[in-house]
């Protein structure tokens, strides 16, 4: 089985993100979207949260090969751990490329049996970031066309809290 891991942390999940496992989804047999878990860094959702709006947004589309997990430590690892050879990353502009790649060669150095696989995001998503969308909704703009609709309506619940 072609097992390819999505890591991040999806703070929150944008369409951006949701469009490269779409298409990840597409090529290999299994995908895991695995959600960073940084103990030294507060996220602005919880971690769990982000699970379980990821975990929606997977079966609203129908995503049957896609498996939605948390991890902590270094991505290979957890590769390793999962069965996986491929890391799926997306780019949405030329400006991710230099970062993509140095991580890409830092993770094939500690393990070179383990590839990374860059995909590309469709031109109306290439703007969309998380730290973008939270920028947005701290302002009250609407980001409604950024995000799935279990987004937009978990970050409102919070900010009514």
């Amino acid at each position: 089985m072609n097992i390819a891991i999505y890591p991040g942390s999806f703070d929150p999940i944008t369409n951006g993100h949701l469009d490269v496992l779409k298409s990840g989804a597409e090529i290999f047999d299994k995908v895991i979207i695995a959600v960073a878990y940084n103990s030294k860094k507060q996220g602005y959702l919880p971690i769990e949260e982000r699970v379980r709006l990821i975990r929606d947004a997977v079966e609203t589309m129908g995503l049957n090969n896609v498996e939605v997990d948390k991890f902590e430590g270094l991505t290979v690892d957890y590769a390793k751990l999962k069965g996986a050879e491929v890391l799926l990353r997306g780019l949405r502009a030329v400006s991710d490329f230099e970062y993509e790649m140095q991580l890409s060669q830092a993770n094939s150095a500690l393990c070179n049996k383990i590839k990374t696989v860059f995909m590309i995001t469709k031109p109306e998503y290439n703007f969309i970031s998380s730290s973008t969308v939270r920028e947005i909704f701290e302002n009250g703009g609407d980001i409604s066309g950024f995000v799935p609709k279990s987004v937009v309506d978990s970050l409102m619940q919070k900010k009514s809290k």
